[in-house]
């Protein structure tokens, strides 16, 4: 197989891994780094004995794809510009600032024949593969991510920032069409909510309780699925999951470890056999479009709560 000439736009603290595992990709053929800041762009090429650009057109014509980890309000600049020239795109989540500008992306990649995927990094999860043997028709999921304050990242609310994790695994796993949403959110210390929490309910009758918060003491990733004879809970970052189930009128419960495998590793390597081979991408296009969809949804329910304070307490500010 062909070596695939790749550049990776925004070279941040994610950037990084991106460029390091291309790096290392017997398949990839790492042609440079891109960002604006050139002190940031000349150290990560540096290290990988790469080029370093300043302006995506600097490289456009060397390259085959690219991985765009540029902050959200400059995605869908930076991705139009590769899918116009026929270049295969990674975009890391969220797709793009609006579904308006999803939805031209989509187009984009449609009419250029390229490939477009999101990087929805959680889908390469090991534990979330694995508990899918298991898994069969949830009837409500819990969820809990929860991060000490960084200023990465704040350029959108929670819901975009670390909420949108969970409710394309949600999504993904439920197959089912959205029938209401009721949100909350709170804004601590920046101009948009960084605590929130939302209901999400199904046709199929699923429930999901899902709450973020980018402002907590603690750092934590779980999952936890509720079926007719199971309870499944899974930690993201550790990679397992335990199975509650009943047996004989006794709880038999069992602890699956699915650790040893990078998720960001696994979602390159899928990127690439999509090239390759031309297959549908794992998190395609529509799936980022579909979960941003939700996530706009989540952010107007929490306006109109919002709206709703403000109204019968004037003193409630809308950014609190």
């Amino acid at each position: 197989m062909n070596k695939i000439n790749v550049a990776v736009i925004g070279v941040g603290h994610l950037g990084k891994y991106h460029a390091k595992i291309c790096a290392e990709d017997q398949n990839v053929n790492l042609i440079g780094v891109v960002d604006s800041n050139k002190e940031n762009a000349d150290k990560v090429a540096a290290e990988h004995n790469v080029i370093s650009f300043t302006d995506v057109s600097e490289v456009i014509d060397l390259i085959d794809s690219a991985h765009v980890v540029v902050p959200t309000e400059f995605h869908h600049v930076v991705t139009s510009k590769l899918l116009n020239a026929g270049k295969h795109v990674l975009l890391e989540k969220p797709m793009a600032s609006t579904v308006e500008e999803a939805d031209e992306l989509l187009s984009l990649a449609k009419e250029n024949d390229c490939i477009l995927q999101v990087g929805h990094v959680e889908r390469f999860n090991p534990a979330v593969i694995g508990i899918q043997k298991v898994l069969t028709q949830p009837i409500f999921i819990e969820v809990h991510r929860l991060s000490p304050f960084n200023p990465r990242g704040t350029d959108v609310s929670v819901v975009l920032d670390l909420m949108i994790h969970d409710l394309d695994i949600i999504l993904y796993l439920v197959d089912s069409e959205v029938e209401h949403i009721d949100a909350v959110g709170v804004s601590v210390l920046t101009d948009t909510p960084d605590i929130a929490n939302v209901r999400i309910s199904f046709a199929n009758g699923c429930v999901a309780n899902v709450t973020a918060s980018r402002v907590s003491a603690e750092r934590m990733r779980k999952i936890r699925f509720f079926q007719n004879d199971a309870y499944i809970s899974l930690d993201y970052v550790a990679q397992n999951a335990k199975i509650f189930k009943r047996k004989d009128w006794q709880i038999i419960d069992e602890e699956i470890n699915f650790s040893g495998e990078r998720p960001l590793q696994k979602e390159i390597q899928s990127f690439i056999k999509c090239i390759t081979d031309g297959s549908r991408p794992e998190v395609s296009g529509e799936d980022g479009r579909n979960v941003l969809k939700v996530a706009e949804q989540i952010e107007e329910s929490i306006k109109e709560h919002l709206d709703r304070l403000k109204e019968n307490h004037p003193a409630v500010s809308s950014t609190s």
